[in-house]
């Protein structure tokens, strides 16, 4: 829809005849041309030669920039090392973490219009500024934003601002009667998953009674997220001279069948048709060094699931699939003298283990027909039940009662080349989103001055008000 699409109610709905191309002005593209250039490359994604990764920088010129529309500082500051010490933490995050410098350079923030009110008076949005290595030529022709983060997640973050400010300018009970939370957050990149980024906040009681999280859905909104776990398969073999490569055990062939088995099996287990997540058969590691056979070596692969039954019957199928994996191994080598030893100790000498599992789905059960009504009234359309969904920070919102929470933003992460190469996001697609933003929250001021007394979310389930 179109920014200069009308309100429900006819043409004296506040903001109703405001004109496409007015919603992000000059000062918007200084501001996301700026952020564009400061590096926030997550620590987990950084790359030799990088330059320090600049979030809390980052964070204060958007903080600053927010002033204008009325949001203030509620809430600054890393999180606690105790964030991360949980069983469902990725393990590249808790080894990170036992350098104190990781966390302490990943703060996020939360902004607030107005006092704190209660969950059902609360819209809250969470967007990223942290994005994935990669960093290439900053640029803005007048149509079209190009760099690290244009489109995931730093474009929609100045978007989001903009449509705030108008719908302040045409809302006067935003600020009074309702609040806006912005959750602008680090460690969503780089495999984090938000485990010390927003999962925090969510738990300190920054949320809403609708809950936006601003990431590229093509402007449909899209109530569900899937979660992802990473399997780790390891080979710890020996060692062996390249004259003698028949002496030790070559991980190098052994995990390259397996990449290869797991590629064309994985997905046809029957406990993965039909599934909505997808399968990722990621890195092969086993050496650098050529006049050596390298016995030890690691393969990864990231699984996506839509909810937690889909999650177990996923791990249980790579099991199954590795088993048969190792057998077809055997089968295939036993002969070949080079990688007999490999074939005939091919199962003692691999592992499945998971660097990443158990974490939440954001599942959507069609059951909150307030905040449904809600979004088609400000003519935010819905994505399709058929169509994918992807994996983001909207999984911490899972079981927050007294809450609904979908997935919003410009562009898409294939189309807008999104963790490639040319990163982009054109600024019709940003002025898009600030209308619905600004529609979204005339109609939540609307739709909370006619909520019947009996609405089933209407008690307020927050853990503790922040102050």
């Amino acid at each position: 829809m179109r920014a200069d699409a009308r309100l429900p109610g006819g043409a004296g709905a506040p903001g109703a005849d405001r004109p496409t191309g007015r919603y992000l002005s000059h000062e918007d593209h200084t501001l996301l041309l700026r952020l564009l250039r400061t590096p926030t490359v997550g620590p987990l994604e950084a790359q030799e030669g990088d330059p320090p990764v600049q979030l809390w920088q980052a964070q204060r010129v958007y903080a600053e920039a927010a002033r204008a529309a009325g949001l203030r500082v509620v809430h600054h500051a890393a999180a606690e090392p105790g964030t991360v010490c949980r069983a469902d933490v990725p393990v590249a995050v808790r080894d990170a973490a036992r350098d104190p410098a990781f966390l302490a350079a990943q703060p996020s923030l939360v902004l607030r219009l107005g006092p704190a009110r209660p969950v059902r008076d609360t819209v809250m949005f969470n967007v990223h500024l942290d994005t994935v290595a990669g960093a290439g030529p900053v640029s803005f022709d007048g149509e079209r934003f190009t760099g690290r983060g244009a489109v995931d997640a730093k474009g929609p973050a100045v978007a989001l601002l903009a449509g705030v400010r108008a719908a302040v300018a045409a809302e006067p009970a935003l600020g009074r009667e309702v609040a806006v939370l912005v959750q602008a957050v680090s460690g969503e990149e780089g495999g984090a998953l938000g485990t010390f980024g927003t999962r925090p906040l969510v738990e300190a009681g920054f949320v809403g009674r609708l809950n936006v999280f601003c990431e590229p859905t093509g402007l449909h909104h899209l109530p569900r997220a899937t979660a992802s776990m990473t399997a780790r398969v390891t080979v710890r073999g020996e060692d062996a001279v390249d004259d003698r490569p028949g002496a030790g055990h070559n991980a190098t062939v052994l995990l390259g069948f397996l990449a290869q088995h797991l590629a064309a099996v994985y997905d046809r287990h029957p406990a993965r048709r039909g599934a909505a997540g997808a399968t990722c058969v990621a890195g092969l590691h086993t050496g650098h060094l050529h006049n050596r056979v390298h016995g030890t070596g690691h393969l990864l692969l990231n699984i996506s699931y839509a909810t937690a039954a889909e999650g177990a019957a996923a791990e249980r199928a790579l099991a199954e699939c590795l088993a048969d994996g190792l057998r077809a191994f055997t089968a295939r080598f036993r002969h070949v003298p080079d990688l007999a030893r490999t074939a005939a100790d091919a199962e003692r000498i691999t592992r499945l283990g998971w660097d990443k599992r158990g974490l939440p789905c954001l599942t959507d059960d069609g059951g909150d027909p307030w905040a449904e009504s809600l979004l088609a009234a400000a003519g935010v359309p819905r994505k399709a039940a058929g169509e994918p969904s992807f994996t983001c920070d909207a999984v911490w919102m899972h079981g927050v009662p007294g809450t609904y929470t979908t997935v919003l933003g410009p562009g898409s992460l294939d189309a807008n080349n999104a963790h490639a190469a040319g990163e982009f996001v054109d600024l019709t697609d940003l002025e898009d989103f600030a209308a619905h933003i600004h529609r979204l929250l005339l109609t939540f001021a609307t739709h909370r001055r006619t909520r019947q007394p009996d609405d089933r979310y209407e008690p307020n389930a927050q853990k503790r008000t922040p102050t």
